[in-house]
């Protein structure tokens, strides 16, 4: 059988997205699932809310990624008294041309790791959102495009809220998938330390992804075939979650492109060319989870977000099967 050009892409950027999974696995021992769906994040050309406490990789996560991907890094720590100029930068008057030159500030990068992100002011949060979903900023009045790729990914502590801003719905909806780490497993953790006796592994990764190779797999995410059926369960998934009994609100439109194109990611990566309903399934809480929010009845009888999403998929028909099966 004759091999197609499109089967050939695939492969491509299958062997591309490989490469930088091991190589993310050299830094982030364990967490097979999470490096699997920062992946692809990177290969939906979206945004990543890494949720946890402190000390279990998200930064080294980051930089793995910027690292492997030839990428520049910037970091910006979101505290208080940080400004959106701070953030989207400024333009300064040169005297010797007479104009306004623009300075660029640390959201002009590739891979932009916002440390969390939830101690900034809602002034502040808000300077990102018009690069992660426009990827561009307006500076007194002049629209600076961002480089490519770009992707943000933002950290915050669940656990810790003082002196925290929650972060606003309109932003949450702009991130394509959250993940937890959490702490490793005993040998995963016993590993680390025998991995880092010496020196970081960090320090060891390059790049192993180029931007042509970036372009073509994150291109080649978008021919992978999302059957008639599959869409419906998507958006039936999706629109459960704005009459659930237990949710105040549900998932935007957003959220249905977003499990959309994770569906279609997972498959690339599970070297399928198309879309099954356990994709979705499997995708349904990273891609969701964060875009919801619980009514108070709901928070009082302890109700989460998990419970919502699982009482959701457990309500929808999955394509082929059976009503009630």
């Amino acid at each position: 059988m004759a091999t197609t050009s499109n089967q050939l892409g695939l492969s491509d950027a299958l062997s591309s997205a490989q490469r930088l999974l091991d190589s993310l696995s050299s830094v982030i021992l364990g967490k097979v699932e999470e490096q699997r769906l920062a992946t692809m994040a990177l290969m939906c050309r979206g945004h990543l809310l890494i949720e946890d406490v402190p000390g279990v990789g998200k930064t080294m996560l980051a930089r793995s990624i910027a690292l492997s991907i030839g990428g520049t890094f910037r970091r910006i720590q979101f505290t208080p008294d940080l400004l959106p100029s701070d953030i989207t930068g400024v333009s300064v008057f040169d005297q010797k041309n007479g104009d306004f030159k623009y300075r660029p500030g640390p959201i002009v990068a590739q891979v932009v790791l916002a440390d969390e992100i939830n101690r900034a002011s809602p002034k502040t949060q808000a300077a990102l959102l018009e690069s992660m979903e426009e990827r561009q900023i307006t500076v007194d009045g002049v629209t600076h495009p961002m480089p490519e790729p770009f992707i943000v990914m933002a950290t915050q502590n669940p656990i810790e809220y003082e002196g925290t801003f929650p972060l606003p719905e309109t932003e949450l909806d702009r991130f394509i998938v959250r993940i937890h780490l959490g702490y490793p497993s005993f040998e995963d953790e016993v590993a680390v330390l025998e991995a880092q006796r010496f020196a970081h592994p960090i320090e060891t990764v390059a790049q192993v992804v180029t931007e042509e190779e970036l372009r073509a797999m994150q291109a080649a995410v978008k021919e992978i075939h999302v059957d008639e059926a599959v869409r419906e369960y998507i958006v039936a998934i999706v629109g459960a979650t704005r009459t659930h009994s237990g949710l105040y609100l549900g998932a935007s439109p957003r959220g249905s492109l977003a499990l959309f194109r994770l569906s279609q990611a997972r498959a690339l990566l599970d070297r399928r060319e198309f879309v099954l309903p356990d994709d979705v399934k499997a995708l349904a809480l990273p891609a969701l989870g964060h875009r919801i929010i619980l009514n108070s009845s709901a928070r009082i009888e302890g109700v989460t977000a998990e419970d919502c999403i699982a009482d959701v998929l457990g309500q929808t028909v999955v394509p082929g099967a059976e009503p009630g099966a």
